[in-house]
């Protein structure tokens, strides 16, 4: 029987796991540009220049704005 130890080492292990640091650090990335998104519109920033300072496509900004309005 595998004990956790025998477990770590294996490759679908460290694959797995480096999977999910990677997925969770594109999440911490998104939740923080849409954070900006937020700020960048309390300042009056249009939403053609928060899409190209944060390089994010216009329609994601768009859907942002919306969320943030409904809230």
């Amino acid at each position: 029987m595998f004990s956790l130890g025998d477990l770590k080492q294996t490759r679908f292990y460290r694959d797995a796991f480096a999977d999910g640091e990677q997925r969770g650090e594109q999440r911490g990335q998104q939740k923080a540009k849409e954070e900006a998104v937020t700020r960048l519109l309390k300042l009056g920033l249009s939403l053609e220049v928060i899409a190209e300072s944060l390089d994010l496509p216009l329609s994601v900004v768009q859907e942002i704005a919306n969320s943030a309005n409904n809230n």
